[in-house]
């Protein structure tokens, strides 16, 4: 894959190198050279022929002088179209990534760790004792450490307790005490509950009687509540496969193989298909919904490769207007992308839907019972992207202007839905009619094959439902609520999901239920 995109950068250059070489050498070349000065007739009528055939070669070349310039810019554009690309390419395969770290970071933070790591050990010898009679003669540095949580638990152990004097054996009396607190950790161990059912009888009436047996989450199974939760937790919010956790227990002794874990985590779908459903109501009982997808691999059948299913999430959250109700979030699974999916997901929604420029969604939105927020922040993504490559043009501009939008939202987060209407409206109204100027204004100047051009297009296109939030103060400036909903399921991508979803891939409405439940 490394290799592969390196070919294609380097392939890159070299055709836009090329085309630069040609662009400046090749037209002059192509130009046929001035012809010699002819001697000039004596009679008016060959002055006159003379005159006109010139007139003929001055359209003529006029006009292929037109025609090579137009050649020329549509050129100049394609090139550089074609440096924005290269650009792109060059900083997605060696760029350093919002959500991954650089090396280079990430290296630093491991030599500052192991430096730390040093300072620590060398420290840990000159400890200053805690009695009082062995004061330190010289402080090395002074820490600002954070309280303990308060919430734990504490287990108080007294040292040094005494009722009378060594001394003289007189009676002690409390001055006080210095207290140290210490961060343990108690290890997660197993244990066996063992449920005893007595059975008796009576010598009347010779009737036996024995309680009930207890519930389990899982029929005849022998885990626990308590065991299957932290299965499910480590492997989902974890991103803990199965044959790790196996290999964990094994450690303790305790023998559970993959296929027994799986077999767990398939059952407890059907424990947690009531809670899926209720969620999924919850969710779509809001006045606004946040909606994304994205792809994950799914074990196929019979074969040892994966296939690229989708995965969507829809939040209910509207806490930053004020509003008290808890947030959620709803996962739904597919085997592909096709519009279907969402309108069947949102069949029963009804309200605004902020979501990005998908064209699966305009079904919903020309249905009417759905409207459209479209996302800031995606309109700030690409011209992010042309500042990168072409810095200190008209993209920076956009981006300052956008950076003012969102710095008003930070002013008013948490207000009522009215206070954030009135904000909006006298703050953000202005400054997004001053943009939509300057990308008209902009729009009419650029080439429309330009990058440039087709950002300012994008955002555009989309202007009336991108400054719907400024009318609304429950809508949001972006989607960037379900988009961090989604971090967890790119953390765990790397693993293809557990091997109960070798029988699933085939969507059929109870296998796509279970997979909703497997992600939610």
């Amino acid at each position: 894959m490394a290799r592969s995109g390196s070919h294609l950068v380097a392939g890159c250059e070299e055709r836009v190198n090329s085309l630069c070489v040609w662009r400046h050498t090749g037209y002059a070349n192509a130009m046929p050279a001035a012809d010699k000065p002819t001697p000039l007739p004596d009679d008016v009528e060959s002055l006159r022929a003379m005159v006109a055939a010139m007139q003929q070669q001055l359209v003529e070349k006029d006009t292929a002088l037109s025609a090579e310039t137009a050649r020329r810019i549509a050129l100049a554009d394609h090139i550089e179209m074609l440096n924005q690309q290269l650009a792109e390419l060059r900083r997605a395969r060696f760029g350093r990534r919002s959500e991954k770290l650089d090396e280079n970071i990430h290296q630093l933070e491991l030599t500052i760790e192991d430096l730390e790591t040093s300072d620590g050990e060398f420290g840990a010898g000159d400890e200053a004792p805690e009695s009082a009679s062995e004061k330190p003669t010289k402080v090395r540095r002074t820490y600002s450490r954070k309280p303990l949580p308060e919430h734990l638990p504490r287990d108080v152990v007294e040292h040094g307790k005494q009722d009378a004097c060594q001394e003289c054996g007189g009676e002690l009396s409390k001055l006080g005490e210095d207290v140290s607190e210490v961060l343990e950790y108690k290890p997660a161990s197993f244990r066996v509950v063992r449920h005893v059912r007595p059975k008796y009888s009576c010598r009347c009436c010779e009737r036996v009687t024995q309680a009930d047996a207890p519930s389990r989450p899982i029929a005849r199974g022998r885990a626990g509540p308590g065991l299957l939760a932290h299965i499910a937790v480590a492997k989902y919010a974890d991103h803990l496969p199965l044959y790790r956790q196996s290999l964990i227990y094994a450690r303790d002794g305790v023998e559970l193989s993959r296929s027994t874990l799986a077999d767990w985590v398939g059952q407890m779908f059907k424990l947690l298909r009531p809670l899926n459903t209720a969620l999924e109501h919850y969710v779509m009982a809001g006045r606004k919904v946040y909606a994304d997808d994205t792809p994950t691999p799914v074990l196929q059948p019979g074969k040892k490769s994966t296939k690229t299913g989708r995965l969507w999430a829809y939040v209910r959250d509207d806490r930053n207007a004020g509003v008290d109700d808890p947030p959620a979030v709803w996962y739904a699974y597919s085997p592909d992308r096709k519009g279907l999916w969402p309108q069947q997901h949102l069949k029963n929604f009804r309200g605004s839907m902020q979501a990005d420029g998908y064209a699966g969604f305009n079904a919903l939105y020309q249905s009417g019972k759905v409207l459209e927020v479209a996302c800031w922040a995606h309109v700030r993504r690409k011209f992010y992207e042309i500042a990168k490559s072409s810095p200190g043009g008209f993209a920076d501009e956009v981006l300052s202007r956008i950076a003012e939008l969102y710095a008003i939202e930070a002013d008013i987060r948490g207000q009522s839905v009215d206070i954030r209407s009135q904000e909006r409206q006298a703050r953000a109204g202005p400054l997004v009619a001053a943009l939509k100027e300057r990308l008209d204004r902009t729009l009419s100047q650029e080439s429309r094959k330009s990058s440039l051009a087709k950002a300012i297009h994008y955002a555009l296109t989309r202007w009336a439902t991108l400054t719907r939030y400024v009318h609304d103060g429950l809508l949001e400036i972006d989607n960037n609520a379900v988009e961090r909903q989604m971090r967890p399921v790119a953390l765990g991508r790397k693993y293809p999901k557990c091997s109960i979803m070798r029988s699933l891939t085939i969507a059929t409405p109870k296998r796509r239920r279970i997979m909703d439940l497997h992600f939610t």
